[in-house]
């Protein structure tokens, strides 16, 4: 007899789940890569304000662009944190149910199936499962689900 497999867990969408959906899925980069288009920017606008006699507004505003960019690097992970609290669906309970058709998450706003056969990847991080599907990625939270569910997500990895 072939028994239906189904986990159902609760969990709220707050600023540490935020937190580590964003350290877990996207990570933050430092090096000299991310910096580029703020450093190009800058030092045009420097030369612009320095060596040209282009309105001295815009030669700012370029120069000021370039220092905006470069604190959206520095704070990228905060700022995104702090839109998603900002959101509608922050502070919300999201009903997530892991079975043999997929994974469904049910919350007031959202309600989102995501079959196996949609799935293109279901990557094991440190904290969780990265989940690539065709159309976008999601993140679920070991967190939030049970040993067994996540053992369950290791057999379909």
């Amino acid at each position: 007899m072939n028994e239906s497999v189904s986990y159902v867990s609760q969990f709220t969408l707050d600023k540490a789940h935020f937190n580590e959906c964003h350290s877990q899925s996207v990570g933050s980069d430092y090096s000299v890569k991310a910096y580029l288009k703020a450093i190009i920017l800058t030092l045009f606008g420097m030369v612009l304000v320095l060596f040209t006699e282009i309105n001295a507004y815009a030669a700012w505003f370029v120069f000021a662009l370039g220092i905006l960019e470069a604190l959206s690097v520095y704070y990228q992970k905060p700022w995104w944190v702090m839109r998603q609290m900002l959101g509608k669906s922050a502070k919300g309970e999201v009903k997530l149910t892991i079975n043999e058709q997929g994974i469904s998450t049910e919350s007031y706003y959202v309600n989102l199936d995501i079959l196996w056969e949609n799935i293109t990847e279901l990557k094991s991080t440190d904290k969780g499962w990265l989940i690539t599907h065709t159309t976008g990625k999601n993140y679920i939270s070991n967190a939030c689900i049970s040993s067994d569910a996540q053992q369950f997500l290791a057999t379909k990895h």
